[in-house]
């Protein structure tokens, strides 16, 4: 994509989601001897959430599973919105972009595998981990140089703050409520 087209498809940007499994993770699964399900997060993913949301961008992490842990895992970073969908993801943020008056061109996505398609043909900046899927990586508009579980959100979101103009006022932010805690 041409560095001008993604600046200004950056710039427009107020609503970033990611995909789960494969993005903020590696795309394994764990399990004990008793059936618990494990899975391993990336805390640079945690930051990358943090820096949108410092620089007034809306997130949210959307999943196909209903996994307690991932749920838990989405609290903790506090994004704006979590869902546990058993269909067609673009579906629940198309519904979600309507209700908060956000067309889907000020809307990001990353995502790895086919069941992401749809949201990231219909995103207006998408991304993809550099392993995500071969349809995947010919429809989205950034293959990332991080793998899922490696850092890929953080390195979308600096992508798009850096892109825009708004990294150093989210990173300013980010510093500031860390030296008061």
């Amino acid at each position: 994509m041409d560095l001008k087209i993604f600046e200004k498809k950056a710039a427009s940007i107020k609503l970033f989601f990611s995909d789960v499994d494969g993005v903020l993770t590696d795309g394994g699964m764990f399990y004990s001897e008793i059936g618990d399900e494990l899975k391993k997060f990336n805390t640079r993913d945690g930051g990358g959430f943090i820096l949108l949301k410092n620089a007034g961008i809306k997130t949210g992490i959307i999943t196909s599973e209903s996994v307690k842990l991932t749920e838990r895992r989405a609290k903790k970073l506090g994004v704006d919105y979590y869902f546990s969908v058993s269909g067609d993801k673009w579906n629940t943020i198309d519904q979600l972009l309507k209700s908060l008056g956000v067309e889907p061109v000020n809307f990001a996505y990353i995502g790895d595998d086919i069941n992401d398609l749809t949201v990231i043909e219909k995103a207006g900046l998408s991304f993809t981990p550099s392993d995500g899927v071969e349809e995947v990586r010919k429809k989205t508009d950034v293959v990332l140089s991080r793998k899922g579980g490696e850092g890929a959100v953080r390195e979308a979101a600096e992508l798009i703050l850096k892109s825009s103009g708004l990294y150093d006022q989210a990173l300013s932010q980010y510093l500031k409520s860390r030296q008061k805690s």
